[in-house]
């Protein structure tokens, strides 16, 4: 990227986890060029052979036995989607999210977004019947849990709600993120998400994924969910699904998707006919140019110096992630999230012509987040600079 002034920048926020495949890709930019020369919009009127192909296209590559989608416009919207069609389809009312969990900030996305209060505040009374069970966040258990005394207090927590406050049987759906996005970027552990399948297919309930920002080849795979070997019902798209043209979608097992006929849900924008040429392309780059199997070359190699620059300074209390979309955690010498030492950072790169946004609830997580089209030199040259802006903390 060049600033209006000349100045050059890696972008690793990818802005804002959407450019999996980079800036402006040929292939992409030509797509939607062609489809613009064709037609830009349909509303669902008549058929359109462009968004048809797209949601076939996206169809092959989510995990196996989700297999209907809706197009929609961002991933809140998708979000509202999937917690329509588990009420819809399970006539029950009650949701359960995770705390930490950021699922967008329309009136019934930010009711199970828990990120941080302020997108919450002064919106009150939100959605009815929803409660919040903790994310199993093991660096900052709320259990005081270690790894080696782990019992999975979180999920033991989530089945205190259900002999408390709501019987599961009336329980639509579960949402998490797989990957906890905003609230810290930390992988859920496996053996949570196999208990949370177990406990939704005992009590009928809806298991969704928000693969949001953990999707469309972020961790290395397709979605998190191939990584975890756990399939959803439910599943939510955007961001990398078009490389910054707003698409999203939500998708699901047929039997689910089938009991939710036509006028219950609608759309005027989404599934646009350029956003989806977009897509096609997006999809096609990442196969062609092998970028699953790259990327995971180059986690390893980012976790490895990340991991080694942690042992150089206690301020990164944590390295963690799946894929290229790593979390360095920033701490205080009491263990604190630090979040005066992640800004520092953050604008030293910036001068240094590297940007990296934030996340957490405290905002001391770096998200390193670059795409997977990034060369092995322009990696090193970011954490080169990331380097300098941790050690010159000390």
């Amino acid at each position: 990227m060049e600033s209006t002034e000349g100045k050059k920048y890696i972008d690793f926020s990818s802005g804002l986890a959407v450019l999996n495949i980079g800036h402006s890709h040929p292939r992409v930019i030509e797509a939607a060029r062609t489809q613009l020369g064709a037609y830009v919009h349909t509303g669902g009127v008549y058929y359109s052979e462009i968004v048809a192909n797209a949601a076939e296209r996206l169809l092959t590559v989510t995990p196996a036995g989700l297999d209907m989608l809706f197009f929609s416009n961002s991933g809140a919207e998708a979000v509202e989607g999937a917690l329509k069609l588990a009420r819809f389809v399970s006539g029950r009312q009650g949701i359960v999210s995770f705390t930490g969990g950021f699922h967008g900030r329309t009136l019934g996305a930010v009711s199970v977004t828990t990120s941080t209060a302020r997108y919450r505040k002064r919106y009150h009374p939100l959605l009815p019947s929803v409660y919040h069970s903790p994310y199993p966040y093991c660096f900052r258990c709320p259990f005081q849990c270690t790894p080696d005394s782990c019992e999975f207090a979180c999920f033991e927590f989530l089945n205190n709600i259900f002999r408390h406050q709501i019987d599961p049987e009336e329980v639509a759906a579960c949402i998490i993120e797989p990957v906890l996005g905003e609230g810290g970027y930390f992988p859920a552990p496996s053996g949570f998400l196999r208990k949370l399948r177990k406990l939704c297919n005992d009590h009928g309930i809806l298991l969704i994924f928000d693969e949001v920002q953990s999707g469309m080849g972020r961790t290395g795979n397709w979605f998190a969910a191939d990584h975890y070997g756990v399939t959803p019902d439910v599943m939510t798209v955007a961001k990398g699904i078009a490389s910054g043209f707003p698409l999203s979608a939500v998708v699901a097992k047929r039997e689910i998707m089938t009991k939710w006929p036509a006028g219950a849900h609608g759309t005027t924008f989404g599934g646009n006919p350029v956003s989806c040429a977009a897509s096609l392309a997006t999809i096609a780059v990442i196969e062609e140019e092998n970028l699953l199997d790259k990327s995971l070359l180059l986690a390893d190699r980012a976790m490895s110096r990340l991991r080694t620059l942690a042992g150089l300074n206690p301020v990164i209390g944590d390295v963690r992630g799946i894929g290229l979309m790593i979390g360095i955690e920033l701490v205080t010498d009491t263990g604190a999230p630090d979040r005066e030492s992640c800004d520092k950072v953050l604008d030293f790169c910036l001068e240094n012509g590297l940007i990296l946004i934030n996340c957490g609830t405290d905002r001391n997580v770096i998200r390193f987040i670059p795409p997977l089209t990034t060369t092995e030199a322009e990696l090193d040259m970011a954490i080169s600079i990331l380097e300098r802006g941790v050690l010159s903390l000390s």
